[in-house]
């Protein structure tokens, strides 16, 4: 699973960030992005694909990740921006903020050597390599992944929840389930509700 990191290891690069994203699909709350730079070394066992793993897994998983990363980044795009400028752009918004986020513990600045990114090009003039699946075959992206997940699932846990608690965000996470869909209905959509997302659902 650290092939891609090993490889560019060898080839002279120390300082590979590895960027996932979370919330593309969901009808509520940014899309939140992670970049994360991982010890060439690390091997932190049961690191995987953030959807494939409990919440509870992921949680105990982020805090192994915060304590040996060399460097995390983050990335958020708000509701209203994605309105504007579609949710694809601001994937890529996110993830360009969670590198130019990126810090080490101590609070330095890191600029990364070079990205690997899931699916997606950045273009930052920092060379990169694009993944398919790599949420799933990269060690850093998967990762990024958990990083991404854990960091926006607290938000929907504790900022969203208590801002907007008729739409139990705190459980569906902002994603369109039946209970999401219903309580919009009934309440209408609140600050957070991405208003491009909602056409199917108001009529």
């Amino acid at each position: 699973m650290r092939t891609e990191e090993l490889l560019l290891n060898e080839e002279g690069y120390s300082k590979i960030a590895c960027i996932d994203e979370v919330g593309r699909g969901c009808l509520a709350g940014d899309v939140v992005s992670a970049a994360v730079i991982m010890p060439i070394d690390s091997v932190i066992e049961g690191i995987k694909d953030s959807k494939k793993l409990s919440e509870k897994k992921r949680e105990l998983l982020y805090e192994r990740i915060k304590e040996e990363a060399l460097a995390i980044g983050i990335g958020r795009v708000s509701p209203k921006k994605i309105d504007e400028i579609n949710i694809r752009q601001a994937t890529l918004l996110a993830m360009k903020i969670a590198v130019t986020n990126m810090k080490d513990k101590d609070g330095n600045i890191i600029r990364p050597d070079f990205i690997l990114i899931d699916a997606e090009r950045l273009d930052l003039g920092i060379p990169e390599k694009s993944l398919v699946k790599g949420d799933e075959i990269c060690y850093g992206i998967s990762a990024a992944s958990i990083v991404a997940k854990v960091y926006r699932d607290n938000l929907c846990k504790n900022e969203w929840e208590n801002e907007y608690p008729e739409y139990n965000f705190k459980k569906h996470k902002g994603y369109g389930t039946k209970e999401h869909r219903e309580n919009i209905l009934k309440y209408g959509p609140c600050k957070i509700h991405r208003q491009s997302f909602l056409k199917k659902i108001i009529k």
